[in-house]
């Protein structure tokens, strides 16, 4: 698969703030957009980096290239996503101006831009794991392909998936990055593996089709995969629940440690 691309990720409408304003331009931005810094433009080019807290004890009439950064980082669009990520993180930034070879802005990465485009990476390394796994488990030879495979035909095994990376695999999706499934098949089944946002996600767009690692089993056994499905009594992808963001594993520990201190 070819690397994944900052232009692959980055937002192009860019909340821009001139250099020739106020602070009390950048806080007008703030109060409509609900974003903490913009980067400083004369023109097209990228100039400065204005954030929130550069406006601690300056006036709302300071003129932003008193006020502003003028340490910058920034990207290139065919940087692979993964220096970027290197770049914010390091840096301690939360977003990269992306710009062109004269400098022009272009789109801005951010590191929750970042994240999205690590969730639910698959690689055949992943794929021969679990092939192994099957071979200890059944005593069989499994094969592997590489195909398309009918959504409406996935059997799920996981029962609930979260609203944000739904959305996540969304936006993918439709910027043509999502990443292979992993489906075991089997005399008339299509069970799956791994990617259930991702199909979810296919389903939600109308999307017929995926490409999917395809694990071939000519026996007929029952999986341990396949077992749970039955016990959860899933069937079809519709009977996945989606939850909201509010009640992702994650964020319910985040919330317990800020109660706690």
């Amino acid at each position: 698969m070819d690397k994944k691309k900052v232009k692959n990720y980055m937002t192009s409408d860019v909340v821009t703030i001139d250099v020739h304003g106020t602070a009390r331009d950048v806080i007008e931005a703030i109060r409509k957009t609900r974003h903490d810094g913009f980067p400083v433009v004369d023109g097209r080019k990228v100039v400065g980096y204005i954030a929130a807290r550069d406006l601690l004890f300056v006036y709302p009439s300071t003129p932003i290239e008193r006020a502003m950064s003028r340490h910058l980082i920034v990207a290139d669009a065919d940087m692979d996503v993964n220096d970027a990520a290197r770049v914010i993180f390091r840096s301690g930034i939360q977003k990269l101006p992306v710009v062109d070879e004269e400098g022009n802005l272009i789109g801005i990465i951010s590191n929750a831009d970042v994240i999205r485009s690590q969730i639910e990476h698959v690689s055949p390394e992943k794929v021969f794991k679990f092939i192994e796994t099957l071979k200890m488990l059944h005593d069989i030879n499994p094969r592997m392909s590489r195909e398309v495979v009918p959504v409406d035909k996935l059997l799920p095994t996981q029962s609930k998936i979260y609203e944000d990376e739904l959305e996540g695999r969304i936006y993918e999706i439709k910027k043509g990055l999502a990443e292979p499934i992993i489906v075991v098949r089997k005399p008339g089944k299509l069970i799956l593996v791994d990617g259930h946002h991702r199909a979810v996600a296919a389903k939600r767009l109308g999307i017929k089709d995926l490409d999917a690692y395809v694990i071939e089993i000519d026996e007929d056994i029952e999986i341990g995969l396949e077992k749970t499905a039955h016990e959860m009594n899933l069937k079809t992808l519709d009977d996945i629940r989606v939850l909201d963001y509010a009640r992702h594993p994650l964020m319910a520990i985040t919330h317990r440690l800020v109660r706690h201190d």
